[in-house]
């Protein structure tokens, strides 16, 4: 308890203008943060980065007065340092991005079960971004891409299911895979494999 109320209260003496409590606060949690980053990435060189940017997306919040984390000033900035290693493992070369072509296939990110820790972290990523674009998707369309994807039934059982043709249920289909490719094109979401 002692450690959150200095950390709240080195937090709240930074917002009013003392630069030092910043820097106490960095060199109070700096191994841990430092430990979490390399434990994923196992890059001294890529770890910095990280660690650096992680502080500067702190500061930023921090002056624009966008911090709420009452209390929890640790947990919250190893929440910005884990997103920033997650966003590392995106735009990392060695992680080949889907392209919207013909032969796209948003679900078959969601199929390796043979994965390391930084793979499962990305994998879990990836599930949540498809279930929110897929949240997003008109009634039938997102019915018939569960049905399909996640219940594993042929379009013959989804027709007869929701009482419509098997060409139509095809076509909901077809319109979902489409929609959620403009939905990532647009939201720049980089689904990894």
């Amino acid at each position: 308890m002692e450690q959150t109320l200095q950390d709240s209260v080195l937090v709240a003496d930074y917002i009013n203008g003392d630069e030092k409590s910043l820097e106490i606060l960095i060199n109070k949690h700096s191994h841990r943060i430092y430990s979490f980053i390399f434990s994923k990435v196992y890059d001294k060189d890529i770890t910095e980065d990280i660690f650096q940017d992680t502080f500067i997306k702190v500061i930023n919040t921090l002056k624009r007065g966008n911090y709420n984390e009452e209390g929890k000033f640790l947990p919250w900035v190893m929440r910005i340092a884990h997103n920033l290693v997650i966003d590392h493992f995106r735009k990392n070369s060695r992680m080949p991005k889907f392209e919207g072509s013909d032969d796209f296939n948003i679900f078959s990110v969601l199929g390796d079960q043979s994965l390391n820790i930084e793979k499962q972290i990305i994998k879990d990523q990836v599930e949540t971004d498809v279930k929110n674009l897929i949240d997003e998707l008109p009634d039938d369309q997102r019915e018939v891409l569960i049905m399909r994807m996640y219940k594993d039934m042929s379009f013959k059982e989804i027709a007869q299911q929701t009482d419509v043709s098997i060409n139509t249920a095809l076509g909901r289909m077809r319109y979902a895979i489409i929609n959620l490719r403009k939905m990532v094109e647009k939201n720049q979401i980089v689904l990894t494999n």
